[in-house]
């Protein structure tokens, strides 16, 4: 009997030798830096001074009305209102087109995929500044086409944001993949007996495809709308660190940025993120008391 003690204690000893590293990970790097932003939430702290216990004045200035904080909101909110759908609806349309079959399937599947890996990056940010400026590839092709001679995108207020949300829609690599897989689960028993039935190619998208696909639609949008709460790099890339022009590009995180490491405000960005972290929650808990209304999946009667 002690000899089995023994055994199974060592065997927790060996265990936990091997989850050391990414215990050790998570409290330092994870759950440290979360319970200290929190902390200094609630503090006035500049980086080069001790902290000072403010109480919840720097959520109260939140409420108040601070003018760019508001403006990175409707900013923010703005951007994940159409960059989502639009994004889903490529990731569906072209998943849509590679599930019937195409000879080279996964050649177009990786090519597809590629902007989702490089999307985020400050290189590809760039490129799109550079496409979309006066001098870009949009304008030449309107010129040289139509003889219209475009604006700077990316410096004019109406379209500055668009071009944003264009560049979040090339990214639908990643929620096409899904999409992709979540197709090829459909039996084609279901879409021979709807076609027996009478139903045309669009009723069987309509009524077979789409809400059998419900689950999967559901799962990128949740992910997709909390990734793009938290996009930065587009923004801070293309108008150079100022959400400019006029903060039409000013997103949420951008604006935390300024505050913590331009104005040194880190306890106001620090209650700045933890807004953020319950907008999401939010946002997220919606999502999941709607689904019952439009999400099916299989098992249910």
């Amino acid at each position: 009997m002690s000899s089995t003690k023994n055994l199974s204690k060592r065997q927790n000893g060996v265990a936990f030798l091997f989850l050391s590293p990414w215990l050790i990970g998570f409290f330092l790097l994870t759950l440290g830096p979360i319970l200290g932003s929190m902390y200094l939430s609630f503090t006035d702290y500049d980086l080069f001074s001790a902290p000072q216990w403010t109480g919840f004045d720097n959520y109260a200035k939140l409420m108040g009305g601070d003018p760019r904080y508001i403006e990175s909101l409707k900013v923010t909110f703005t951007y994940v209102f159409f960059s989502v759908p639009l994004k889903l609806g490529f990731a569906l349309f072209i998943a849509l087109i590679l599930n019937r079959g195409l000879r080279g399937l996964g050649f177009y599947r990786s090519v597809f995929y590629l902007p989702s890996l490089l999307g985020g990056s400050v290189a590809v940010a760039l490129m799109w500044r550079q496409i979309f400026s006066y001098d870009g590839i949009v304008n030449q092709f309107l010129w040289n086409w139509f003889g219209y001679d475009a604006p700077s995108w990316i410096t004019n207020p109406d379209y500055a944001l668009g071009t944003l949300v264009l560049l979040a829609a090339w990214q639908f690599g990643a929620p096409m993949v899904i999409f992709l897989a979540g197709l090829k689960q459909i039996p084609q028993e279901m879409y021979d007996a709807a076609a027996i039935d009478g139903a045309r190619p669009v009723q069987q998208f309509f009524y077979v495809t789409l809400p059998l696909l419900t689950p999967i639609i559901f799962f990128n949008f949740v992910m997709q709308t909390i990734n793009s709460f938290q996009a930065f790099t587009p923004s801070y890339i293309i108008s150079d660190g100022t959400g400019g022009p006029a903060d039409s590009t000013l997103f949420y995180t951008l604006y935390l940025y300024e505050q913590a490491f331009t104005d040194f405000e880190m306890g106001y960005a620090s209650a700045i993120a933890w807004v953020l972290v319950g907008i999401i929650a939010i946002a997220t808990t919606i999502s999941f008391l709607s689904a019952k209304y439009w999400v099916h999946y299989g098992d249910e009667n």
